[in-house]
């Protein structure tokens, strides 16, 4: 199932305090960061928020971890995981992303996230996952519209930057401690100076 409507500000308790009537306690909102980087992993979380509507107050600016700043989200990151009833993050590695495409690998980094949490819903930024066995609604952008799921795109943002800002420890050069993997005009000219390394996807076309 697919929603579409218009936009708030921020994100609301909408979508979940309509499930939570409906009886759904476990509702994870799942979100992802890095599928259009040309290096490093693919990273998935998930958030299972409390049944608490005053949750759009505790996180009242927790938003797109895109519209957030690094210091926005690294400020806010601790305080959704102290908030969250559970929460989880998993990554698919760039040999993966290779391996079985990007799409796959992404919903492979998802349902990593997913392990032991135990939800009863899942709420999503637009994709669907026929292969999980649970009620779900795609959202089109969910991170913009369901607190649950702008949480979870948060912790997969901060999650995979700090991977990358470890990764640039063992491969030096590329400066992926300032782009992320992403495709910047300091990281091309790295890749032109010392050619792709063992985390860059070579299914990537790089210019």
């Amino acid at each position: 199932m697919t929603h579409n409507s218009n936009l708030q500000p921020f994100p609301t308790l909408k979508f979940e305090r309509h499930l939570w009537i409906n009886g759904f306690t476990r509702i994870a909102g799942i979100d992802e960061a890095g599928r259009g980087a040309w290096a490093g992993p693919v990273a998935a979380a998930a958030v299972i928020l409390p049944i608490d509507p005053s949750l759009t107050r505790t996180l009242n600016r927790v938003r797109d971890s895109k519209l957030m700043t690094p210091l926005a989200r690294e400020t806010w990151a601790p305080r959704i995981k102290e908030s969250a009833m559970s929460w989880g993050v998993g990554f698919a590695s760039s040999y993966e992303i290779d391996t079985i495409g990007i799409l796959p690998a992404t919903k492979l980094a998802a349902t990593r996230a997913l392990i032991d949490l135990l939800p009863d819903y899942l709420l999503t930024d637009y994709l669907i996952f026929p292969e999980i066995d649970l009620p779900q609604t795609a959202l089109v952008k969910g991170d913009q519209r369901s607190l649950s799921v702008a949480a979870a795109s948060v912790l997969a943002k901060t999650a995979r930057d700090a991977l990358m800002r470890e990764l640039d420890g063992q491969y030096p050069g590329y400066g992926f401690f300032r782009h992320k993997g992403y495709g910047t005009r300091l990281h091309q000219e790295a890749i032109k100076k010392l050619h792709r390394c063992e985390i860059h996807r070579k299914s990537f076309s790089i210019p």
